[in-house]
């Protein structure tokens, strides 16, 4: 579909915004840092959970970099990212406390109210594709 120019640059700076956002937790999740499993830990859900939301933000980032994917990976994204701010809102707490007693004061949280909020932006922004998305998915 046609977008105006302006529009364009703004989908593309929140897709690469979103999706930097989801590439540096990749790194935590995948070598099993120790935040990392802590937060997952807390949740009941290590190791499992931390890999399958690392692979689901995986899907995710790419899918928003691929111009024909970036309304899946919106919906993937807002999807996967509205569990960690559940996670926050109801066990975590806006500031996550590691072990040692230090606080990461809301950054986590910030970052996951980004994504979000990115996501659904550009899904706001991609809005006339959404129907294209059943016919892909069911032909």
């Amino acid at each position: 579909m046609k977008y105006s120019r302006a529009m364009t640059v703004l989908s593309w700076l929140l897709r690469l915004i979103v999706a930097v956002i989801l590439f540096q937790t990749l790194f935590f999740k995948f070598t099993g840092a120790p935040e990392s499993v802590q937060i997952f830990t807390k949740l009941g859900i290590e190791p499992w959970g931390r890999i399958a939301s690392g692979v689901a933000e995986l899907v995710a980032l790419i899918l928003l970099l691929v111009p024909s994917t970036v309304t899946l990976g919106a919906l993937l994204s807002l999807g996967v990212i509205s569990g960690a701010i559940f996670s926050h809102l109801t066990k975590l707490g806006i500031a996550v406390v590691n072990s040692d007693g230090t606080s990461d004061g809301g950054l986590l949280f910030g970052l996951a109210l980004t994504v979000f909020a990115g996501s659904a932006i550009i899904l706001l922004i991609h809005r006339r594709e959404i129907p294209v998305i059943g016919s892909l998915l069911f032909g």
